[in-house]
């Protein structure tokens, strides 16, 4: 299939569950992580504060399922297992670094507009900004 294929906006294709699958907060923190090269999956975990192994390993399984993650075992004993970025997720590297900027440099207006809005006598619709 071509490109023109692949729309993002139906509800039906296959794009919105890859979507999902980039725009999860674990996918861009695995994919910062990986950027260093291999890693184990402790050191993964070690590296992402607040993942749970579940969490972990299944984010990891859907990474190599949908080719964004290579993961390579070692026959050794014990066994090793390391996970890298397939060519395909290093192409993902650039533009959820720049989601992740765009997070950390946007962070304060952020919480300054939900403190806004939680303190609105509306609430629910948030502060009201006139159009002149």
């Amino acid at each position: 299939m071509s490109t023109e294929d692949w729309d993002v906006y139906d509800r039906n294709c296959p794009t919105r569950r890859l979507l999902d699958r980039i725009g999860d907060r674990w996918t861009v923190l695995i994919v910062g992580t990986l950027d260093r090269g291999p890693l184990r999956f402790g050191e993964i975990a070690r590296r992402i504060d607040g993942i749970s192994q579940k969490m972990l390993t299944q984010t990891l399984r859907g990474l190599e399922r949908d080719g964004l993650v290579i993961r390579t075992l070692y026959p050794q004993v014990p066994p090793r297992v390391e996970y890298e970025l397939s060519p395909a997720g290093r192409t993902l590297q650039e533009p959820l670094r720049a989601l992740e900027a765009w997070a950390e440099s946007h962070m304060s207006d952020v919480l300054e507009s939900r403190e806004l809005y939680d303190r609105s006598a509306s609430g629910a619709c948030g502060p009201v900004r006139s159009r002149a």
